[in-house]
This record gives structure tokens, C-alpha cells and sequence, in this order.
């Protein structure tokens, strides 16, 4: 399985901040951010990150491996 967390904004949009995705050989980061977005588009609409494990992910294709933990987040500031 993925863990797959939400932040924020995107957390709102999608009702909670934790999510699972099934896990298969071959699986992208892609592919997972495909198939939710398809499920909450109002969501990924706003989604400008991405980590998986703890770090920062600019590259979709990224393999994942059972057990990762991926997080989608919208863009923020501070003040």
C-alpha cells in the first residue's frame, strides 16, 4: 500500500488528510497522482507539490516502492 497525505487546502477539498493507494509493480508517482486526481479533481486542481518519503519530488515518473509515503500539497505562504 501507499500512504498517501494531503495538506492544507487539498486537505480540505479532499475531506481528509490521509489516504490509501493500492501498490503494483511499476507504479509512478504519475499514476497515483493521475488516479486521485480523477477522483478529486477540485483537489489536484490546486496541488503545486509533491514528496514521497520526506522529500521533495519534482519528477513524476519516480518509482514508487510498497510502503512509500506520498504527499500532495497546494503552494503556501507565511507571514
Amino acid at each position: 500500500m501507499i500512504r498517501v497525505l494531503f495538506f492544507g487546502p487539498v486537505a480540505e477539498r479532499i475531506g481528509s488528510n490521509t489516504l490509501q493507494a493500492e501498490y503494483r509493480p511499476g507504479l509512478r508517482l504519475q499514476d497515483v497522482r493521475d488516479e486521485l486526481a480523477a477522483q478529486y479533481p477540485q483537489a489536484f486542481e490546486i496541488v503545486c507539490f509533491a514528496a514521497v518519503n520526506g522529500e521533495h519530488v519534482r519528477d513524476m515518473s519516480l518509482p514508487l516502492a510498497d510502503n512509500s509515503e506520498v504527499a500532495f500539497m497546494a503552494r503556501f505562504s507565511g507571514g
